[in-house]
């Protein structure tokens, strides 16, 4: 430390050099990014609020979804039943937020489902190799080559005593292999990583080495698929519905909305509009989120560079 001579004579430590301000975290780098990104802002406004008719709407209507009202059939929306009546006299409001909730529900556990699913069996063959590989690759290329919608639309109705839980299993079953494909080529490359060898000489088990050091590694990837799988997934849920293979009455769901609906939507609009928009809405929504999430957590794309750039000028 070097001493700097005043005017009166006098010595005094120099004080040290001001440094520069330690680089913000990645999560705050990240969380930065999501909230200048107007796209994600807009995404997860309308999923909030879609939330909150779901599971809010039937606290605020005294209709039941299945109970009919007699003296109002085909009625359109009124005071009475906000978004009308069908032909049986049953409030469409009430059958829409159930039906909104139910696909919300199966489309976030397959999604959920589906992603643990392709995350440790792609992670496990990225990083055993050898027969282990060959054998879970073999079985992924194996489910690819198979027409899902035409195996779920036969096995579907033998589980027809199961409920719908026993469909989202059946959805989630065919949703995971090409995340799994992807998970396998990044743990391919990331197990000859030094932190991975180290972990290796230190003698940790290989499972422990794939939860704690190789998926965390991909976690951003993960992230945007599985947000991503949710949309896809209530499509897959509505598209099943609508033919009849997926939710089945008494129940209803945003797919058997549609279907029952489609006939008479020139005449009876709110039949088939208000369900239809709810589920345009959500799909748009969650991939406004996907491209945001994407973005955010990948630092080679466009909106990380404003956040480098800006720290480079401090």
């Amino acid at each position: 430390m070097t001493a700097v001579p005043m005017e009166s004579g006098r010595t005094e430590a120099a004080l040290p050099a001001a440094q520069d301000p330690a680089p913000a975290g990645r999560f705050r780098l990240v969380l930065a990014r999501l909230t200048a990104a107007k796209g994600v802002l807009a995404g997860a406004a309308i999923v909030l609020l879609l939330f909150l008719l779901a599971f809010g709407g039937p606290f605020v209507t005294h209709w039941d979804y299945a109970t009919p009202d007699y003296a109002a059939l085909r009625q359109p929306p009124s005071g009475a039943h906000w978004f009308g009546t069908n032909g049986l006299g049953q409030d469409v409001f009430a059958q829409t937020v159930r039906g909104l909730q139910k696909s919300l529900i199966i489309g976030l556990l397959v999604a959920l489902f589906s992603t643990v699913v392709a995350s440790l069996v792609g992670a496990c063959a990225g990083y055993f190799g050898g027969w282990t590989d060959r054998a879970l690759t073999f079985l992924v290329d194996l489910l690819l080559v198979f027409p899902s919608f035409l195996i779920i639309t036969i096995i579907s109705p033998k589980l027809k005593g199961a409920g719908w839980i026993a469909f989202v299993f059946l959805l989630a079953a065919f949703n995971w292999m090409i995340t799994a494909r992807v998970v396998r080529s990044m743990t391919r490359s990331l197990r000859e990583r030094e932190f991975v060898r180290a972990a290796q000489f230190m003698g940790v088990h290989p499972l422990r080495i794939i939860l704690r050091h190789i998926l965390p590694n991909v976690a951003s990837f993960l992230i945007t698929d599985a947000t991503v799988a949710v949309g896809g997934a209530v499509m897959s849920e509505t598209a099943l519905s609508y033919f009849g293979f997926g939710v089945r009455a008494p129940d209803v769901s945003l797919g058997t909305l549609l279907a029952a609906g489609t006939d008479q939507a020139p005449i009876f609009p709110w039949l088939f509009y208000f369900a239809a928009g709810l589920l345009v809405l959500f799909v748009l929504a969650i991939n406004l989120i996907g491209d945001g999430l994407r973005d955010a957590l990948d630092p080679t794309t466009e909106a990380a560079r404003p956040a480098r750039t800006s720290r480079r000028s401090k």
